[in-house]
């Protein structure tokens, strides 16, 4: 039986000082026999094969798969709605890349991993690159610059149906400064009469045109072939991914400050901001090193109403988001403070803990809200948030940065709950003092007894109690409670599952 504790040295001023070191291990002893004698009561009950594989520790979930090794980087531009994302989703084999039938769906540079011909690279779609615009759009097209500066290859996306335009003029001037690598798709080529249309597409002077139907998978193959001869083996542009950055989702309704605070955590402006609600569509990922310690951080879509309500981008962000948040370990989710909290706030809230997430609550435009609404705050939480008072809260400004320094170790509480294992036999200790202090109400004149309990796995905590009757959910609530109290799990939820069974009949 393992402990936690450390080795302790007996007092040399005092004689009649206990000496704890010694006092630990006749506890730990005591909890080894606990543990081995309710474990071989349970001899005497009916169990099934995947009792016994909980009880022998089986299902231990390892460590969650961390990022990859440094790949080379295969940016896809181009102007807006020539089928950019549809390629993408073609190369990676699913529908990652939020696609809709007009123009300015993707805003971000959002990166995949890809493999082709057994060769592993890093794909990155852009948003459209257009010239002369103002506003989000000429932030859509800093976005694909920057893609470009930061990739090994580039993929030039042109519609063959429309013929080179004067945008696709721009880009090709742009893609000459950089002296990236080229190769250039002429996409929606559906068939042999386009074929035609492909061809005007030298006087781009990029070479060779490829044509390709992203729609169809027609010639995808031959563009990729392309891609792999001109994309080096060696990236000078990607980002190292070692092992031990824990992924962290920022989540919450539209414009409450979500990409903000990511630009404000890495130092720049690496994702798309603007008033508009709703202008992150792909979840977008970020290694951002804080306090010495890399970090993943995925921006995600805004939340607005239940997925089956949603259509178009909207439909197809939300499950992105649904997503971002089961591949995290934990999740920032983000409320702003000046206003009102609402129902999808509290649904996101949901989401995060139904998912089995760890959770930070993170109160932004703290610096907006004013002397009158704090209290009202106040009451929303107590109101709203009852049943999830054990999530670490930081208040913050994710535009100015201030208490932004705040997360980090909020974020480190909760994993560590989240990663908590109790050791069986202090487990059991403490639910049979919790029992004889407080025992379950009886039911039909019986009295549930708890046999035996573990912890099979983690991440979340889940524990697992073998009970002769059954449980009612107030007692299973105030187990949990009391388990908090006890071993603290701050920003984890924790599963408790009951396991009734009856005594072999003889």
């Amino acid at each position: 039986m393992s402990s936690d504790q450390t080795d302790a040295t007996p007092a040399e001023t005092d004689p009649g000082t206990p000496d704890l070191g010694a006092t630990t291990d006749e506890t730990t002893a005591d909890d080894a026999q606990r543990e081995y004698a309710l474990r071989a009561g349970l001899a005497e009950y009916d169990l099934e094969d995947e009792d016994l594989a909980i009880l022998d520790g089986a299902g231990d979930p390892g460590d969650l798969e961390r990022g990859p090794r440094v790949l080379p980087v295969l940016a896809v531009v181009g102007r807006p709605n020539v089928g950019k994302s549809t390629l993408v989703n073609r190369i990676i084999g699913r529908r990652e890349a939020v696609v809709e039938d007009k123009p300015g769906v993707t805003r971000d540079r959002v990166s995949y991993q890809a493999e082709w011909a057994g060769r592993q690279f890093t794909l990155v779609d852009t948003g459209g690159w257009e010239t002369d615009v103002a506003g989000i759009d000429a932030s859509v097209a800093k976005q694909a610059e920057i893609a470009i500066d930061l990739a090994d290859a580039v993929l030039f996306v042109v519609d063959a149906t429309v013929g080179p335009t004067a945008t696709d003029e721009h880009v090709v001037k742009l893609l000459r400064r950089s002296k990236k690598p080229i190769v250039l798709c002429a996409n929606k080529v559906d068939g042999p009469r386009a074929e035609a249309d492909a061809a005007t597409l030298w006087s781009l002077g990029l070479g060779e045109p490829h044509a390709v139907s992203a729609l169809h998978g027609r010639g995808t193959g031959d563009l990729l072939d392309a891609a792999m001869a001109k994309l080096p083996t060696v990236s000078a542009h990607g980002v190292a991914r070692p092992d031990g950055p824990r992924r962290v989702a920022l989540v919450g309704r539209p414009n409450v400050g979500k990409s903000s605070l990511l630009n404000k955590v890495a130092g720049a402006n690496r994702v798309v901001v603007d008033e508009t609600a709703g202008t992150t569509r792909d979840p977008v990922d970020e290694l951002i090193e804080l306090r010495g310690k890399p970090w993943w951080f995925v921006d995600t879509a805004g939340i607005r109403r239940r997925v089956h309500q949603t259509q178009g981008a909207d439909f197809y962000a939300s499950l992105r988001t649904q997503a971002a948040i089961e591949k995290a370990e934990v999740a920032v989710v983000l409320v702003d403070a000046s206003v009102p909290m609402t129902e999808q706030d509290t649904r996101v809230i949901s989401q995060v803990v139904e998912a089995g997430r760890a959770l930070v609550i993170a109160y932004n435009k703290w610096d907006l809200m004013d002397e009158d609404r704090r209290p009202y705050l106040e009451r929303e939480i107590e109101k709203d948030l009852v049943q999830i008072q054990w999530a670490p809260r930081v208040n913050l400004s994710a535009k100015t940065g201030w208490h932004a320094d705040r997360l980090v170790p909020a974020l480190e509480r909760a994993l560590g709950s989240w990663d908590t294992r109790i050791p069986t036999g202090r487990l059991n200790a403490f639910l049979g003092e919790l029992v004889a202090a407080h025992p379950h109400p009886l039911r039909g004149g019986k009295q549930p007894r708890i046999l035996f309990a573990t912890q099979p796995s983690t991440r979340p905590p889940r524990f697992v109690i073998f009970a002769s009757g059954f449980l009612e959910a107030g007692y299973r609530r105030f187990i949990e409670r009391r388990l908090r109290e006890e071993f603290g799990f701050e920003g984890s939820p924790i599963e408790i599952s009951v396991r009734v069974r009856e005594k072999r009949k003889r």
